[in-house]
């Protein structure tokens, strides 16, 4: 007769740590979490409704389920002030990355071009989640992007963002419509005509 008040064999025990890494292993990363970081603790503890795994996942917002404006100050590794108040009455992408970021650096000429076609129409920012300035600009020098990023290595961005939409990983890019308010999210390395075809929709959107 098995005595129910001794505690499980330590084997048990093992075997389902074993099963529990395993089924972990087993999710696909998509992109470069940052486990660290207060954006990543405070996207987990979301209900993901709607999210979609995957590299370069796309979830579009209907008008009346976004959020209100976003409203963020900050600083440009150039020193350029950034208001988001500022920005009203253009769509606006943000683009989350960091240097050493495969990702980022595969998405980083699509977004050049794209900030080259929709120029005077579309404002681009960058929100780099690591880096300090140096390795940030060397970036920017290397992948010739046109636009300025803000410096997050303090997660103030990536945590005031989770009241508007999770980002969920690095890269992750996304459009604001003409009111300020997040339209779309792309998480992963963004397609060059996914991106086009979301920025093209907020400027002819009528709001």
């Amino acid at each position: 007769m098995t005595d129910s008040s001794k505690p499980a064999p330590q084997l048990g025990r093992r075997a389902l740590m074993r099963s529990m890494l395993l089924a972990a292993a087993a999710v696909p990363l998509a992109a470069c979490t940052v486990k660290d970081d207060p954006l990543a603790q405070q996207a987990r503890a979301g209900d993901n409704k709607n999210y979609i795994a995957g590299d370069g996942a796309v979830e579009e917002y209907a008008v009346a389920a976004r959020t209100e404006p976003v409203q963020i100050t900050a600083e440009t590794y150039q020193g350029t002030k950034v208001d988001f108040a500022n920005y009203v009455g253009s769509p606006v992408v943000m683009n989350f990355w960091y240097a050493a970021c495969a990702p980022c650096r595969i998405e980083a000429p699509h977004l050049r071009k794209l900030n080259e076609q929709f120029a005077g129409q579309v404002q681009f920012l960058g929100v780099n989640v690591r880096d300090e300035k140096e390795a940030a600009l060397a970036f920017e020098r290397s992948f010739e992007i046109p636009y300025e990023s803000v410096q997050d290595t303090g997660g103030e961005i990536q945590l005031a963002m989770t009241q508007y939409v999770p980002l969920q990983a690095v890269p992750t890019t996304l459009v604001l419509d003409r009111n300020g308010r997040v339209r779309a999210r792309v998480i992963g390395a963004v397609e060059e005509s996914t991106l086009r075809s979301l920025i093209q929709t907020a400027l002819d959107e009528e709001l």
